[in-house]
């Protein structure tokens, strides 16, 4: 499996097979490839931002197939 695969859910669905826990995995992999320091602005913003999105994973999936509908992860299912 690619770096591509592992980033999107495949073709389907709405025209785009990304799903809501395919970006929150990739907010995850970003938050972890981040030195974890309470001082640090952008640490502080992907660990607030990656548990705020977990705790709203109704709501985010939502949003997520709404983008999907509007063609927004067109290119990354492209890329594919």
């Amino acid at each position: 499996m690619g770096a591509g695969d592992r980033r999107t859910g495949g073709i389907g669905g709405y025209g785009s097979g990304m799903k809501a826990e395919t970006l929150l995995a990739e907010l995850d992999r970003l938050r972890k490839d981040v030195p974890k320091d309470e001082a640090d602005l952008e640490w502080v913003t992907l660990h607030h931002v990656f548990c705020f999105v977990s705790y709203k994973m109704t709501e985010f999936r939502a949003y997520v197939e709404q983008e999907a509908k509007k063609g927004s992860f067109r290119a990354v299912d492209e890329a594919q």
